[in-house]
Order: C-alpha cells, then sequence, then structure tokens
C-alpha cells in the first residue's frame, strides 16, 4: 500500500483575514479610479473660474471647487498672524508668505488673507482695509498615506491679495497646473500592494506546507 501525499492544508482564519485586506485594496484603489474622474471634472470647473465675474468671498464649509481661482474681495476689521509659509512673488522671488485671519463681521475670524512675500520670517505689520484678490486654498500639511486613503483633510478659503502689505511682495496667484491629480498612481499602488499581498501569502503557504512532516 503506497502512502498518499498529504493534501496542503490552508489555516482559515489568516486566509480570511488576507483575503479581507486584499479586498480592501483593491477597493482603495477602484475609490481612487473614481476619485480620479471627479478631479478632472473640478479641474475643468476650476479653469472656467477664473474667466467669470468677481464673487462673495466664500464662508467654511462651501465647496470651494466653485470658487477656487474667482477673483473676490473683503474687508478685514481687525486682524490676527497665522502663519508663515514657504511661497514665491509674482516676480519669481522665493520667501515667506504671511497668513493673516481676518475678522470679516461682528462674528469672529471670517477669512484668511495672504498679504504678500518677504525675504525673511519677520512679523507682518498689517492692519486690515479692503482687500481684493483671487481665492485659492490655505496651505495645509497632508501626508501620503491620508492622501491614499482619502484622509479627512478641512480646506479653508484663502484670498491672496493683489495688492500686498507695505514692505512685502504681492504672491504669485494660483496656477492650475500646480494642482495634481494623482489618483491613478494611488490605484496602482493599491492594486500592487494587493497583488504583493498575495504572493507573499501563497509563498508563505507553500513554505508552512514542506516544512510539515508528510
Amino acid at each position: 500500500m503506497t502512502d498518499q501525499p498529504t493534501p496542503a492544508r490552508i489555516p482559515l482564519i489568516p486566509t480570511t483575514l488576507v483575503a479581507l485586506a486584499v479586498l480592501v485594496m483593491i477597493g482603495l484603489g477602484i475609490w481612487q479610479l473614481q476619485r480620479r474622474a471627479e478631479k478632472e471634472q473640478a479641474l475643468a470647473l476650476m479653469a472656467n473660474n477664473a474667466n467669470l465675474p468677481a464673487i462673495a468671498f466664500p464662508k467654511l464649509g462651501a465647496d470651494l471647487d466653485h470658487y477656487r481661482f474667482r477673483r473676490s474681495s473683503l474687508v478685514c476689521l481687525d486682524t490676527q498672524f497665522v502663519e508663515m509659509v514657504a511661497g514665491k512673488a509674482r516676480n519669481g522671488r522665493t520667501g515667506y508668505r504671511a497668513i493673516m485671519a481676518c475678522r470679516t463681521g461682528a462674528e469672529g475670524p471670517g477669512a484668511y488673507v495672504d498679504i504678500g512675500v518677504s525675504p525673511s520670517p519677520s512679523l507682518p505689520e498689517w492692519q486690515g482695509g479692503a482687500v481684493r484678490g483671487v481665492i485659492t486654498l490655505k496651505p495645509t500639511s497632508q501626508s501620503i498615506w491620508n492622501r491614499m486613503t482619502g484622509g479627512a483633510v478641512v480646506d479653508e478659503p484663502l484670498l491672496i491679495a493683489d495688492a500686498p502689505a507695505q514692505g512685502r511682495l504681492a504672491t504669485s496667484p494660483p496656477n492650475i497646473a500646480d494642482i495634481p491629480n494623482n489618483h491613478l498612481a494611488y490605484a496602482v499602488q493599491w492594486f500592487l500592494f494587493a497583488g504583493v499581498a498575495i504572493i507573499i501569502y501563497i509563498l508563505a503557504l507553500r513554505r508552512r506546507n514542506a516544512s510539515k512532516p508528510a
């Protein structure tokens, strides 16, 4: 009587966990493909915004794709310094952008204003007033992981002033070419992660079964 080879056994719990992880990765890849199409529509909308008339400055929570690149104006009643971020002036020089929070009404801060670029991170001396400019987004830091997984980031509108504060250079206006559409790359990465996870698990199963006595 010949010995029959022992059939390979697949552990239930680890296999289930790996399968669920792979499904999540594939789902995230599909979601990124959908986001790519949405981003293309948003970019087309924003490209058209630059040709539209000026509008009232949007409030926090508005659908900012409908406002970005539109011209706007506001009256800054009083100010509070927020932050310095690296940036570029309209003439191409680099430096530090000064972003201020402005109170535009009786209910506290209502807008952020970029009042220009300086070569050093000196605190601005700007007391507010009437501001005209172009609407963009307030700079924010977001990790690659958050971008790949769609982590929640609250976008806030920012008005880049046409006329900078005294002693500063006008900040370079936003350019639609600078807005990335990386969703296809993120989708490919998720699909690759799923494929690599499957290959690693198959190899681990083969090693596990080969190490068992016949």
